[in-house]
């Protein structure tokens, strides 16, 4: 693990530029994929992408080989990112998925309850939707315009602070942005035994049932025909199984299944970590046409 950091280190920093070959959209059907689609890279768009990263230091070799087309050093770091994400993103899937399929379900709702607008009006603070423009809060000085192509949203568990988006303009318009992460609760002191072991009974097989893509505490307690305390009450039980998830959505609150939960329902294996499923919700050239992202002391993406 320690080498594959500091091989990546130089190509991607802690802040600033990286290069957009390392994001292809490839990426979006899984690990394999993207890596196919890595080591495909034109030897130009190499030289060009990675002729912008900072001179604060002199390239490692390898890094200068790279830039060159040199299929065998693009190998190298095709390889050095699937050991990677074997190691430091494979294990953690499962808790990632939840947390991405979480807020895709806040912005799916926001979408089917107000259309696009109220969809950009649920993002993060660090977005503010005035339309038509949508203003970012961005590391540097920058307009994007969409031009009718659409805005392709990807939250992000990694992305810290800001949103980010490629470099070049002429890419697919992506919008990465920082998945809220909510301040961590005091569990009490059970074993998951003891947690799972709370849901016999049909109110919370109903429950989970229920659930769906995603609903309110009022909307569940409907469904299942049960008081909203009750319903409320038996959400708390299944939160601390680990089988649903719970995001605040505006003035209620949102329920989903995460991956244990997901497969309790199918009675199949617990998770699949091979792939990393991080699909976004995709705002239509139609509707897009005339929006505009703006990032104030950072430019607009429009």
């Amino acid at each position: 693990m320690n080498g594959e950091t500091r091989l990546l280190a130089p190509l991607v920093p802690t802040r600033g530029y990286f290069p957009d070959f390392l994001t292809p959209p490839e990426g979006l059907l899984g690990i394999d994929e993207g890596l196919a689609a890595l080591r495909a890279t034109p030897p130009a768009r190499l030289h060009a992408e990675l002729s912008r990263l900072p001179a604060t230091r002199p390239l490692p070799t390898w890094l200068r080989e790279l830039s060159e087309g040199d299929s065998a050093a693009l190998g190298r770091l095709a390889g050095a990112l699937q050991s990677y994400y074997e190691n430091a993103v494979a294990p953690y899937w499962p808790l990632l998925q939840a947390r991405i399929e979480a807020d895709r379900a806040a912005r799916g709702r926001a979408l089917l309850d107000g259309g696009a607008d109220h969809l950009l009006a649920s993002l993060p603070p660090t977005m503010r939707w005035r339309p038509p423009v949508l203003e970012v809060d961005y590391p540097v000085d920058r307009d994007l315009f969409l031009n009718g192509r659409g805005l392709l949203l990807l939250p992000s568990f990694f992305c810290r602070h800001t949103p980010v988006t490629f470099a070049d303009p002429e890419l697919t318009p992506v919008l990465v942005y920082p998945l809220e992460h909510p301040a961590p609760r005091v569990m009490p002191a059970v074993t998951p035994g003891h947690s799972l072991g709370k849901l016999v009974g049909r109110t919370r097989s109903a429950i989970l049932h229920g659930v769906g893509g995603g609903c309110t505490t009022s909307e569940l307690a409907r469904r299942v025909d049960v008081s909203l305390a009750s319903a409320s009450q038996h959400a708390t039980v299944l939160r601390d199984a680990g089988l649903l998830l719970t995001l605040r959505h505006g003035n209620a609150v949102l329920h989903t299944l995460t991956p244990l939960g997901a497969a309790l329902l199918r009675g199949g294996p617990e998770v699949d970590v091979r792939g990393v499923d991080t699909r976004g919700l995709e705002i239509s050239a139609l509707e897009a046409r005339e929006a505009d992202v703006r990032v104030p002391g950072a430019g607009a993406v429009q």
